[in-house]
């Protein structure tokens, strides 16, 4: 697989930005009366950092076997993209145990977050999975090279998603799997600029290309991931409700119903400011 190293570098060269997901969320009180204060989360102290600093994002390069990804993996390890994301990552957030940050040949299409090592991994085989479907709808070689490298980046910055989640004991109270990609979408829209952009709506291209692939399954509907569709719609909306002007097309075109998109600037804004709520006492000043 050959593509430039432009690419690469703003695939893992811009995690740095996690940062970004450090907002505030503040909710008003509905009730006339105020009942007695219930029982709450004790919130991570104000000296967290300098009690529980004990890890750093470190990276694991896993030797490919199929000479198919093996030029990909030597643009990765020469550039040492994954050491300089985790140089900026470790200079962001402090952590209480090590994480590795991976590409890896896995031998299916997928990218995870390990909790028990803990590890973020990009899989090789879900780069080729995605540059076949873009060429699937069209798209030239080049542009489908692109695109896959956009996907790439938003799904990354998911499974980071996750790792906070689970290193920070995060109180998610709704799907995981649907915060990670509300998370990675609120980084790439307001930190990323056009690459942001670009990232959000490759991986809406793709959830839409995969949900007409075939119809949900049984077990499609009783995963833990949102179906295709609405990971398509929902990404969309994220993008919407950032700048309704900027992207009215997406609604006068009919791409995003109008039904939906009368409450996306809301959802937007709920998903920025309960990021920063969440992640504020893990920042570095």
């Amino acid at each position: 697989m050959r593509q430039n190293l432009t690419n690469l570098l703003m695939v893992f060269g811009l995690l740095f930005v996690i940062t970004a997901c450090v907002w505030r969320s503040d909710r008003a009180d509905p009730t006339a009366a105020k009942p007695a204060a219930a029982p709450t989360a004790e919130a991570p102290s104000s000296n967290y950092i300098s009690e529980n600093d004990q890890g750093d994002f470190k990276v694991d390069h896993r030797d490919v076997q199929s000479a198919k990804f093996a030029e990909l993996d030597r643009q990765v390890r020469n550039a040492k993209l994954l050491e300089k994301a985790a140089d900026k990552l470790n200079a962001a957030l402090a952590l209480p145990r090590d994480v590795t940050l991976r590409t890896a040949e896995c031998g299916r299409v997928n990218a995870f977050y390990t909790p028990k090592e803990p590890s973020v991994t990009v899989c090789f085989e879900l780069m080729d999975h995605f540059y076949k479907v873009f060429r699937s709808s069209g798209e030239s070689s080049d542009e489908a090279y692109n695109q896959m490298f956009d996907a790439v980046r938003f799904v990354f910055l998911h499974e980071v998603g996750h790792a906070l989640v689970d290193l920070y004991a995060l109180p998610i109270t709704g799907n995981e799997e649907d915060a990670a990609d509300r998370c990675s979408a609120y980084i790439n829209i307001e930190y990323l600029g056009k690459d942001g952009v670009d990232a959000v709506l490759a991986a809406a291209k793709a959830f839409e290309i995969e949900s007409k692939r075939s119809g949900s399954s049984r077990l499609d509907l009783a995963d833990e991931h949102l179906l295709q569709e609405q990971r398509f719609y929902n990404s969309l909306c994220m993008l919407y409700g950032s700048d309704t002007a900027k992207y009215q097309y997406l609604v006068t075109n009919k791409i995003l119903p109008s039904e939906r998109a009368g409450r996306c600037q809301a959802e937007y804004s709920r998903s920025k400011n309960s990021w920063t709520s969440l992640l504020e006492p893990y920042r570095r000043k």
